[in-house]
């Protein structure tokens, strides 16, 4: 069973390693609050707002991190920052689709405090949807921010051009700069505040 430190309402609890608790599915299907879906690949992160309904579950919004590359983003796509203005664009379109309230569905994976996940669910509550997770378990600020990255780049650059071009290759391969890591973010932040699709 998933621990309750983590201070989050999990739609899927395990009993035993790989199996779902059908009896708190079946309570969510016989509710009105969607879920959210989260999905983090070796490359790519998605969102999805989803009604349980008994003839099969209904996508009301969802998002990818393809949609941020769209929208400016320059850095990693499955990155801290990344994935809180993934959750940042997923809250809003799901607010615009009627969604006040939502669980966290993380499939069979466990939750981990300051993970990717945790940071797009920072995302979605900040976009206005109520998502029971206690702030605590968020990234830092200057995590979610891309600051942390930033100023780890500009530190490995004064120190080893070399490192810094090692660490960073694909990045810098893109013709981005990773120590404009937290700029990037605040311009991406504002676009999506301002009502983009």
């Amino acid at each position: 069973m998933v621990s309750t430190k983590h201070k989050y309402v999990p739609i899927y609890r395990r009993r035993r390693m790989g199996a779902t608790d059908y009896r708190l599915r079946k309570k969510i299907i016989s509710s009105s609050v969607p879920f959210l879906a989260v999905r983090v690949s070796s490359k790519n992160v998605s969102a999805q707002f989803i009604t349980a309904k008994v003839e099969g579950d209904s996508v009301v919004s969802s998002a990818h991190s393809r949609n941020l590359k769209k929208l400016g983003w320059k850095g990693s796509t499955k990155s801290v920052p990344a994935c809180y203005l993934l959750g940042l664009l997923a809250g809003k379109r799901a607010k615009d689709a009627g969604v006040e309230k939502a669980y966290l569905y993380n499939g069979l994976s466990s939750f981990v405090n300051g993970s990717r996940v945790s940071a797009l669910v920072k995302g979605v509550k900040d976009a206005g949807v109520d998502v029971p997770m206690s702030e605590e378990v968020a990234p830092s600020k200057d995590r979610l921010s891309g600051k942390t990255t930033a100023d780890y780049a500009k530190s490995l650059l004064a120190e080893s051009k070399e490192k810094y071009s090692k660490v960073f290759s694909g990045l810098i391969k893109t013709g981005f700069k990773p120590e404009e890591y937290e700029q990037n973010a605040s311009a991406l932040k504002q676009t999506i505040l301002k009502g983009v699709k």
